[in-house]
This record gives C-alpha cells, sequence and structure tokens, in this order.
C-alpha cells in the first residue's frame, strides 16, 4: 500500500492512498454509490437535485446507497425528501417545570437512531483516504448498542464488511436486526457499563491487518459530526422559537462515547453562558463520583472516561436511577399510562409523541428536569437535549416489564408520575468546578494511557481548549475535501437500479 502525505493538515489522516482510493472509487461507481459531505448533511438544501429526486423514491431504511444522504436531523418522512430538523418539545404537564424542554429525535435517521451519523465519520474519513480498503478490510464497531447498528449500516450502504460488537445483555431487537443486515455480530460479557469487556476483544481482533477498529470512544469522527450537524441543528431549532426573551440555558446529554456531547461544544461557540450537562446512570456513577457497576440504560456505556470527551466544557454532572427509567417507559408507552397523562392536561398528539423516547432518552429527559430545577430557570429559559431512538428499540424490554411486574394501572401511572417526574430531585446533581472538571479530565489516563496505547503528551495537549478547537473545526474542512476529491473519481453514478433495493427494517 503506497501512501503519501495528505495536501493539507490534519491530526487524524496522517496520509492518504492514492492507489487504494483509486480502486475503491472503482467499487463505487460500480455500485452507484456518491458519498455526502459533512456541509451537506448539516444542510441538506446543497444536496444535488438529482439526488434528491431518487431519493423521494428510497425507503427511510432500505439498504440503498442513496440513503447515505438521509444521514442528517431534518429528514422528512412525509414526502421522504427534507424539511425542517425533527424535535419534539415535552409538555410542562410532564416535566413538572417552568422551562422549555426540547429534544431532537433520533427515529428519523436511518436504523431509527442518530448513531448512523457518528458511524458515518468515523468510517468515510478514512474510505475516502484510503486508510480503509473494503476490499480487505473489516470494520469492526465496538459498541453498547446503536453504534455499531449505525455501522453495519453504514457499511452496508458503502459495500465494507462489519464486524458488531456490543454486550450479551443488550436488548434482543439490537442483535435480531444486526443479523438481518448481514453483519457478523459478537456478543462480549456482560451489559451496557461493560466497556472494558469490549475494548478486550478489540485487542484481540487487532492481531489480524484485516480488522480496522473503529472505536467510537477514542475517534474523532464521532464529535465532529456531532459538532458539525447535531449542534447547528439545535442551534437552528432554538432561532426559530416563538418564545420572549428567549435564552439557550442547557444542553443535556448522556455521555455514552462522548459523541453526542460534542454538540455542546458547538452551541457553547454560539451561546457562551449555556450549561453543558452529562447525564449518566446512578448505578455507574463514573463521572459523578469515581463510580462503577451495571445498570439498564441501554446504550449509554460507562466505567470510563473517553477519549474524545471535552471535559473542560462539561459544567455538571446528573445521575439518574435507571428505575426511574424503566418506570416512565412503562407510563408513556402503557395505555393505562396515556389516559392518565390525558387526565392531568397532556394532550393527544402529546401523548403519541412519547413513544419517540427510548430508555436512555428518557435519561436525557430526567437529567434536563434536574437541570432545570438546579438552576431554577424559567418560561424564557429552553434546554435542549438528544432523544436518541425509541421505544421501538425496546419492545422487548417492555414485554419483560410486563410479565414480572403484570399490567400496568392507573394507579401504577400516578406513581410513576409522581415519583421519576413530578418529584425528580436536586440529589446526585453536581456543578463541577474547574479542578473538579480537571480531576475527572485526569480518570483518562488510566483507560487510555495506561491500557489502550494513548501518549501522556497528548492527554496533556488534550486540556487546552485549542485542542478541541482544531479537532471540530479544522478537520472537517479536509473530510469534506477528501469527500468531493472522492467523488470526482467516482465520477457520473450508475442508474438507481444498480444499487441494492432491498429494505431491513427494524424496531
Amino acid at each position: 500500500m503506497r501512501a503519501r502525505q495528505g495536501t493539507m493538515m490534519s491530526s487524524i489522516i496522517k496520509q492518504t492512498y492514492p492507489e487504494v482510493v483509486n480502486r475503491t472509487a472503482a467499487r463505487c461507481r460500480e455500485r452507484g454509490i456518491v458519498i455526502p459531505t459533512f456541509a451537506q448533511l448539516r444542510n441538506p438544501k446543497t444536496v444535488p437535485r438529482a439526488i434528491k429526486e431518487e431519493l423521494s423514491q428510497v425507503g427511510l431504511w432500505d439498504v440503498n446507497p442513496l440513503n447515505l444522504f438521509r444521514i442528517t436531523w431534518k429528514n422528512d418522512v412525509k414526502t421522504g425528501l427534507y424539511g425542517d430538523v425533527n424535535y419534539i418539545e415535552i409538555p410542562q404537564a410532564i416535566t413538572g417545570v417552568k422551562a422549555r424542554i426540547i429534544g431532537l429525535v433520533g427515529k428519523y435517521f436511518p436504523t431509527g437512531t442518530h448513531k448512523v451519523g457518528a458511524a458515518f465519520g468515523c468510517l468515510v474519513p478514512r474510505l475516502v483516504c484510503g486508510e480503509f480498503d473494503p476490499s480487505v478490510h473489516k470494520a469492526v464497531w465496538p459498541s453498547t448498542g446503536n453504534y455499531c447498528r449505525g455501522g453495519a449500516f453504514d457499511c452496508a450502504l458503502l459495500d465494507c464488511t462489519a464486524v458488531a460488537i456490543l454486550p450479551e445483555e443488550m436488548s434482543r431487537e439490537r442483535f435480531e436486526w444486526l443479523k438481518e443486515i448481514g453483519a457478523e455480530v459478537i456478543s462480549t460479557p456482560g451489559c451496557e457499563s461493560n466497556v472494558k469487556e469490549i475494548y478486550d476483544k478489540c485487542w484481540e481482533l487487532k492481531k489480524d491487518p484485516i480488522n480496522f477498529i473503529f472505536n467510537q470512544f477514542d475517534e474523532f469522527g464521532n464529535p465532529i459530526w456531532h459538532y458539525n450537524v447535531t449542534g447547528p441543528a439545535i442551534e437552528e431549532v432554538f432561532d426559530g422559537l416563538a418564545i420572549e426573551n428567549r435564552r439557550a440555558a442547557a444542553f443535556i446529554s448522556a455521555t455514552g462515547s462522548a459523541g453526542t456531547i460534542a454538540a455542546g461544544d458547538y452551541l457553547k461557540t454560539k451561546f457562551p453562558h449555556m450549561k453543558v450537562v452529562a447525564s449518566e446512570a446512578l448505578q455507574c456513577p463514573t463521572l459523578l463520583m469515581n463510580g462503577f457497576g451495571g445498570h439498564r440504560i441501554e446504550g449509554i456505556g460507562d466505567k470510563h472516561v473517553p477519549w474524545v470527551h471535552n471535559v473542560r466544557n462539561t459544567d455538571a454532572v446528573a445521575a439518574i436511577d435507571d428505575e426511574d427509567c424503566m418506570r416512565v417507559l412503562r407510563l408513556f408507552n402503557e395505555d393505562a399510562g396515556r389516559a392518565y397523562l390525558s387526565s392531568i392536561g397532556v394532550s393527544s398528539n402529546e401523548s403519541e409523541n412519547l413513544p419517540l423516547l427510548g430508555i436512555s432518552s428518557i435519561c436525557n429527559l430526567l437529567a434536563a428536569i434536574k437541570t432545570a430545577k438546579y438552576f431554577e430557570l424559567n418560561e424564557s429559559d429552553v434546554l435542549f437535549t438528544i432523544f436518541t431512538d425509541s421505544v421501538d428499540l425496546y419492545r422487548s424490554r417492555l414485554e419483560e416489564l410486563r410479565k414480572k411486574q403484570g399490567t400496568y394501572s392507573a394507579t401504577d401511572a400516578a406513581k410513576d408520575h409522581a415519583g421519576p417526574l413530578a418529584h425528580q430531585s436536586l440529589d446526585y446533581f453536581k456543578e463541577l468546578t474547574y479542578y473538579e472538571r480537571k480531576a475527572i479530565h485526569n480518570l483518562k489516563y488510566f483507560t487510555w494511557v495506561e491500557q489502550q496505547g494513548k501518549t501522556y503528551e497528548e492527554i496533556v495537549a488534550q486540556w487546552d481548549p485549542e485542542y478541541w478547537r482544531s479537532r471540530f473545526e479544522d478537520e472537517v474542512a479536509y473530510f469534506d475535501q477528501l469527500i468531493d476529491e472522492f467523488n470526482a473519481k467516482v465520477g457520473a453514478r450508475m442508474p438507481l437500479t444498480r444499487a441494492i433495493q432491498n429494505p431491513v427494517e427494524g424496531g
């Protein structure tokens, strides 16, 4: 494999491999694959008209290369094209706080979750520079659930081989869908908090050079996608709100792989006084108190601080009891729960939106309620969060709860509204000082320098804000340059009939 230095300075793409790029471009030409730029995913109005015309005939979950252009917050599921940012506001009758709580909706991405964007951000730059060779390499996606779904889907669209790694205790829907789409699936011991076991499997797979590890916890393409796509989407929603004297008060995100929370880094460049709040499971309060343990908030991974988390920009931590999340899951999705919510003033339209929240989405909602109460926010304040996925990925969990706890009643609904929602308190919420943030940052050393091969020099460099600005803002320009150059090599696309057409539906 012959390499050359890239035409722009990059701390991520150190070299390009022209022979591999030419070979991959020819492969894409045969399959009718064109790759969108990050700029197009941020603003789909810039997508070429010819692609939009064909896209309207393709289903959201179809394994079709055109769906690369749907890795955006702006999919209009009614027209099959683009519209405004997909979001919902949770009514005050549910939140119990005066501040407005708004969540971007992940269900309307292909695969039903926004993680397909994080996976795109990791895979595509390596593909278009030639570092990843789809004729040789397998793309390995270590994950606690949705990231490996996104990676497997992106691989299917780009004709790459996918290997998904996820804990054995994740929901049945995830395993079934991954097998249907043709990914090789490896289950590791434990639940969503058992990330170390996933890393161990990655080291094992790394021994074979055909395995290319896309570790969302240290791949900067993950937060780069969110900084440049999710952050501006939230800004756009805020700018369109008809609220007198509105204030962008806070952004709340489960830490997980620290991809989504990077949207907060972007928002702070626009709203410097905005608070960025990291949510996590109370049963595994890693950021709150260096804690550990298993929990049921699927997909948020923990027991360590991700390499790509800019901890210096995190203002507070909120730990949420996983039992609260499971109780609200039933409240939002059982008939008796919906009836109770109607009795306290939740409209039918508002109630119909509640299944858009999966378990980690509910965690984010409860953390937003804590944040509003802690900072004593009012009607002018707007809190943003992410509803990462929907209940469609957790139907089996609802079945398990019904078998274990029995039929859901009006009394259950009243309790589950009064406890997890109305009486969500300020406990397990910490506003971080400068040195508390630095202490959390220093925890990276034990995972990343001692165990995963990172350097002392870089962990020190990460405390400099310029380290993050250059990665989040400068790298994406180079990524888009590489994508444009790659598409030029691909040339004219083949007719749509040459693309893969079979849909793989999930949830």
